[in-house]
């Protein structure tokens, strides 16, 4: 019933931009915290940042003052801005909605780096 979907990936030269978007619908959106994660080849999924149900954000120190999360809870909507972005950002970004015990993921969208 729950669905969170990603987009907004795709290839980027060293230094450009790129804005992820993730969609959630089926429950009460506001209630969430919100979270982007990401996973390169070979590598372990990691977490990247978080928005609160507030609106308050933290991220993991390699994108800070790179990376902008933000949410739209009429839209049922959160974003991941990405500015700056270097050759180690490439991997595939995954959505995440948690509220307490209930968490639900995106398929994740491939964002590449290459110059």
């Amino acid at each position: 019933q729950v669905q969170v979907v990603e987009s907004g990936g795709g290839l980027v030269q060293p230094g450009g931009s790129l804005r992820l978007s993730c969609v959630v619908s089926g429950t009460i959106f506001t209630l969430y915290g919100m979270n982007w994660y990401r996973q390169a080849p070979g590598k372990q999924r990691e977490w990247v940042a978080t928005i609160t149900s507030a609106g308050t954000t933290t991220y993991v120190d390699s994108v800070k003052g790179r990376f902008t999360i933000s949410r739209d809870n009429a839209k049922n909507m959160v974003y991941l801005q990405m500015n700056s972005l270097k050759p180690e950002d490439t991997a595939v970004y995954f959505c995440n909605a948690n509220w307490g015990m209930n968490q639900y993921w995106g398929q994740g969208t491939q964002v590449t780096v290459s110059s």
